[in-house]
């Protein structure tokens, strides 16, 4: 396993590969499922009211998160038996509710305990925690249909296996990626990107585009000629030095914010503003940011190899190695308990 780096270091020195993280997981013995249920093999989930196992969950049809889309989410990410950022998580959660006019009908406390008794129902040491509220089902008043809180908004949460948007392999070489063509990220007057929310056919779309393209994921644009996001994740050029990040037309990520901190940590300056897709297909590196995988490197854009050279570049190489090694000794954990199951 790499070492970690001095926290003062200005240049990262390039590693021959990135830390294995799947491989990692897959193996070492601090990762290994603890026992666990039968029935909560394929995983754990709670809908609206109490637990269950993964594979006898569902959402009610009429719920308004099912069929409108009406709803707000979070992801928080378990590693070695400890979530990552969970009160960061729990406050944006809570910030997307109220920007969407939702009421969660748990407090701080009672969502936090669902999510760790999930995980710990399960056995899982590397879990994907997926937990949300809907609007509900449609009052029966049409005159009702105007107020927020005549719906009886719901929880959902579930919890399964650690979720790697990119592979060992692909983030290894980096990751080959399109700016979508044909479709641009739905604007904030629309739909709040802040609010992580369930509307995202854009992003759909635009990887079956990338598919298409010969090309593994897409970046959106807001039309102007701006980088906005991609599917699931957040995007990160570095060039001459400099590290920047769009500033809004996208969530701001938990991953995003401790990239951020994590560059700095490099003696890096970083900027969060427009970033025009003309920066991207020059910069020397790139890399997105998620909690379904951490740091992913990209290797090109449109066909363009960033950089001049194939594969991830020196500073995603070692902001990506010590991401998970600060994590996996207990950087902003919150260790599950076991014995809640």
């Amino acid at each position: 396993m790499a070492q970690p780096l001095a926290a003062d270091s200005a240049h990262p020195p390039a590693a021959p590969a990135l830390l294995p993280v799947q491989e990692i997981m897959a193996t070492h013995p601090e990762h290994r499922r603890l026992p666990h249920a039968a029935e909560y093999e394929s995983g754990a989930a709670y809908v609206i009211d109490g637990f269950q196992p993964l594979d006898r969950a569902g959402v009610p049809i009429a719920d308004l998160g099912f069929n409108r889309g009406d709803a707000v989410y979070d992801v928080v990410s378990v590693s070695r038996g400890s979530f990552f950022r969970l009160d960061d998580h729990q406050r944006r959660f809570a910030a997307s509710c109220a920007r969407m006019r939702l009421t969660n009908p748990f407090s701080a406390a009672e969502e936090r305990a669902v999510l760790n008794r999930l995980v710990a129902l399960a056995g899982y040491r590397d879990a994907y925690v997926w937990w949300g509220v809907t609007r509900g089902a449609m009052p029966l008043r049409s005159a009702d249909r105007t107020d927020p809180s005549s719906f009886a908004n719901r929880f959902f949460a579930y919890a399964i296996p650690y979720v790697f948007i990119a592979d060992d392999e692909r983030r290894s070489r980096g990751a080959d990626a399109v700016v979508s063509r044909n479709f641009f990220r739905i604007p904030p007057s629309s739909v709040d990107p802040r609010a992580k929310n369930l509307n995202g056919l854009d992003f759909s779309m635009a990887l079956f585009e990338a598919g298409d393209r010969g090309a593994e994921w897409s970046l959106l644009s807001d039309g102007a000629g701006n980088l906005t996001e991609a599917p699931g994740s957040n995007v990160f050029v570095v060039a001459n030095g400099a590290v920047a990040t769009p500033e809004d037309w996208c969530l701001e990520g938990i991953t995003r914010m401790t990239a951020l901190e994590l560059v700095r940590e490099f003696g890096r300056e970083v900027e969060v503003r427009k970033v025009a897709v003309d920066e991207l297909m020059q910069a020397d590196e790139a890399f997105l940011t998620s909690s379904a995988g951490g740091i992913v490197p990209l290797n090109s854009v449109d066909g363009v190899v960033l950089g001049g050279g194939p594969g991830p570049g020196p500073l995603t190489r070692a902001l990506h190695d010590r991401y998970w090694q600060k994590r996996w000794v207990g950087w902003h954990g919150t260790p599950v308990d076991y014995a809640a199951a």
